[in-house]
């Protein structure tokens, strides 16, 4: 008999979903966390005194705790959750900003946007709305053969700034290719952002990091930190145990790897296959800290900004260590309720370039992050104001910080760029979820870990 039904390898969100799911149906689980606290890339670290999170700007999927078939009160429901105790804080609003004074304001109301199109871009207002029917009627789940968005959109709209405009917030939120993506991709991105729309949790990731462990723990299933998995032993094609980086091996009848393509083929002792899964897309992201009473000098009316400073814009990886020309700054006190505090932050991100960082001696590396956090700064001012003099700390991380706590090939945040949908890898009983299934997000993520569940663990059991 084995020491466990399932081992899931990453205590990350899709990783903690999959084990509350199998737990609740009294299955004996393990989840491996390389680290010392959960959460992989949605996590967080103190600092000089200040909780700093990690990945959470905003979730995505808002939906009112009525609406039963929205993905965030499915995934409550299929967690054994309570969505009427879940405290949510929406957004004010985001704006998208190009230049020449072109912008687009949206929030968790959609006709706002609607409107917002009709007023600037009033000869493409019919197309949009052909296309959002489009988007309604349209099944991203069921697999298909790769669509170009950019071909799609180019079907009902004429304008190519008002595609980039609309483009920009779905890409840098959960885009793994460079320039273009599935279509399939645009539309789940599309209602959980623009349909549904942005909101945060009450309290902090670390608040609902222990939500999801004490849910977990509390079904029976265990959790072991500072436990990197070295290899899964196979037999017949099946999975038959891991084995951690000290040499301790453990038996499963099943495992799920939540750390992308090209980790979970190295541990089956299969090639890493990097050049088709790894992803290019990477960031770098500051996060500044300043008392509150110097808000006011800062532009921040809004929760987030979508900021593109160039006439056409260049999603791919960039050929400097770091693209400031676009990119996303983030408010994550600005939403709706949330509490007064001392402090407010800035939360800036930038398309990076994972081959330059990688290649940095520890001295460059140091440099680099000196250089580009100027840069950005001076980029970013030029949208909120200055506010550098006011900055009480600051930090950042880099595509080689993302590779180092998420396991993601390059430090690809949102994965590969060709996904596997089903889950399935070469092994019988091994499984992928996360990114690499396809599901991005918060709420992505965790539906992910859920679906593997439902689909091929709890079948089999």
């Amino acid at each position: 008999m084995a020491d466990y039904s399932l081992i899931i390898i990453g205590g990350g969100l899709s990783g903690l979903a999959a084990g509350i799911r199998f737990a609740r149906f009294g299955g004996s689980v393990l989840i491996l966390e390389k680290h010392v606290i959960p959460g992989g890339l949605n996590s967080y670290y103190f600092r000089k005194g200040f909780l700093l999170e990690t990945g959470l700007h905003a979730m995505t999927n808002f939906a009112e705790p009525g609406d039963k078939r929205a993905p965030l009160n499915r995934l409550f429901r299929q967690l054994k959750l309570s969505r009427h105790d879940f405290i949510t804080h929406e957004q004010f609003s985001s704006l998208i900003h190009f230049p020449a004074g072109n912008t687009l304001r949206f929030s968790n109301d959609f006709s706002l946007l609607q409107e917002q199109i009709a007023s600037r871009f009033p000869a493409e207002i019919d197309g949009f709305n052909s296309l959002l029917a489009v988007v309604n009627g349209y099944d991203p789940f069921t697999p298909k053969a790769w669509i170009s968005t950019r071909v799609m959109l180019a079907r009902f709209l004429h304008d190519p700034l008002l595609i980039d405009m609309i483009l920009l917030p779905l890409m840098v939120y959960g885009n793994s290719e460079e320039h273009d993506m599935d279509f399939s991709q645009f539309v789940i991105m599309f209602r959980s952002i623009y349909q549904e729309g942005f909101f945060r949790p009450d309290g902090t990731m670390k608040d609902f990091l222990a939500l999801l462990v004490d849910k977990f723990t509390s079904y029976g299933g265990e959790i072991r930190y500072s436990s990197p998995v070295e290899s899964i032993a196979i037999t017949d094609q099946q999975a038959s145990h891991v084995k951690l980086a000290g040499g301790e091996t453990i038996t499963c009848d099943a495992v799920i790897s939540t750390v992308g393509a090209p980790g979970t083929f190295a541990m089956l002792s299969l090639p890493r296959q990097e050049e088709k899964y790894a992803g290019r897309m990477t960031f770098v992201e500051s996060i500044y800290i300043l008392p509150r009473q110097t808000k006011k000098e800062v532009k921040s009316d809004h929760t987030i900004i979508f900021y593109c400073l160039s006439d056409q814009l260049q999603y791919c990886q960039p050929v400097k260590p770091v693209d400031t020309s676009w990119g996303v700054i983030c408010f994550p006190e600005n939403f709706q309720g949330m509490p007064p505090s001392d402090y407010f932050q800035i939360r800036i991100t930038h398309a990076a370039n994972y081959d330059l960082w990688k290649k940095a001696s520890p001295l460059e590396y140091t440099a680099m992050k000196q250089e580009w956090g100027a840069k950005s700064r001076e980029m970013s001012a030029k949208i909120i104001g200055n506010y550098e003099q006011n900055i009480v700390y600051e930090d950042s991380f880099t595509p080689i910080t993302i590779e180092r706590y998420t396991a993601k090939a390059r430090g690809a945040v949102y994965g590969s760029p060709v996904k596997i949908k089903d889950g399935r890898t070469p092994c019988r009983n091994v499984f992928i979820a996360g990114t690499d299934q396809g599901f991005l997000g918060i709420v992505g993520s965790m539906l992910s870990g859920v679906s593997i569940v439902n689909q091929h663990i709890l079948t089999d059991n």
